[in-house]
């Protein structure tokens, strides 16, 4: 990719094409730390609805100086749109400019049109009970959208933050160093030399040990903190829950967290229950498969 082209997709970001995507891609191998490089590779797999995308957040928020500026980037409108929008823009205009030169009454057409949908009503064969095959023909990840770009708004700092975490946390393997007492540490040493330790020097250790007196003392804390079973889960408060919080829990795969969010969107917004309703099953489903 020459300059020229390069300064152009950072003027004109949404026209980005797939093979641009790999030239970036390229040129991000040889310079990791080209912050423009690296959001104009998030805007094309962004404009692929690439499965990709999602990891690739985290690797350009990682590279990038300051998050805000990432998250602004994102959130933005030249970001956003895509060319299904650029293509409404264009019927619109071209509805616009339709000229009408004759008009028509259709008055009678809607009236027969409105009897004969009375009429399909009335059908007996209308209320036929039908197989329900919403959750047998697609799979619990083509339900909930796995893998698929994470949509944030600019209201939604929270959510990208949450998003950013770490999914699973691997705890640090150290090697541990175990303390010998002084009579283990003779007793091999001894052994290495192939010597027995008397039963007098054991007991001179032993009672050198027990005229020392040591006591291990406790100190009481400074500070008492009682802890809240309800608290102690990270539940992020019913003002910050999203649709795409409950999306970035799925895609780290906190099956827990994104079942209770999905409650909180039910109760936040009963015209969608159903839907949400059909999102706890299809996790439910997902964690049963995991098993």
């Amino acid at each position: 990719m020459n300059g020229a082209t390069f300064t152009y997709l950072l003027e004109y970001p949404e026209a980005i094409t797939a093979d641009q995507t790999k030239d970036i891609r390229t040129l991000i191998d040889e310079f990791p730390y080209f912050q423009s490089a690296q959001a104009l590779y998030l805007k094309g797999l962004k404009n692929q609805a690439s499965f990709t995308y999602n990891k690739a957040l985290k690797v350009t928020a990682a590279h990038t100086t300051d998050r805000n500026v990432l998250f602004d980037y994102i959130t933005s409108p030249l970001f956003s749109q895509n060319a299904i929008s650029a293509q409404i823009k264009h019927q619109e205009q071209q509805l616009a400019n339709i000229n009408i030169t004759d008009a028509e009454d259709v008055s009678i057409s809607v009236v027969n049109e409105e009897l004969q949908k009375a009429e399909d009503i009335l059908h007996p064969n209308l209320f036929i009970a039908k197989e329900d095959s919403t959750m047998t023909s697609h799979t619990p990840e083509e339900i909930l959208e796995v893998g698929k770009p994470l949509d944030f708004n600019t209201k939604e700092t929270h959510s990208f933050a949450e998003w950013l975490k770490h999914a699973t946390f691997k705890p640090i393997q150290r090697e541990e160093k175990i303390q010998k007492t002084p009579v283990q540490a003779v007793s091999k040493e001894d052994k290495g030399d192939g010597v027995s330790l008397s039963r007098k020097r054991k007991e001179e250790i032993i009672n050198s040990f027990i005229d020392s007196n040591p006591k291990i003392r406790i100190s009481p804390s400074k500070t008492t903190v009682t802890t809240n079973p309800v608290d102690t889960e990270s539940t992020a408060p019913e003002a910050l829950m999203t649709e795409t919080l409950a999306r970035v829990y799925l895609e780290q795969k906190n099956y827990k967290k994104a079942r209770l969010a999905y409650r909180i969107l039910s109760l936040k917004y009963p015209e969608k229950s159903g839907f949400f309703a059909d999102q706890i099953r299809a996790i439910q489903e997902l964690e049963e498969n995991k098993e």
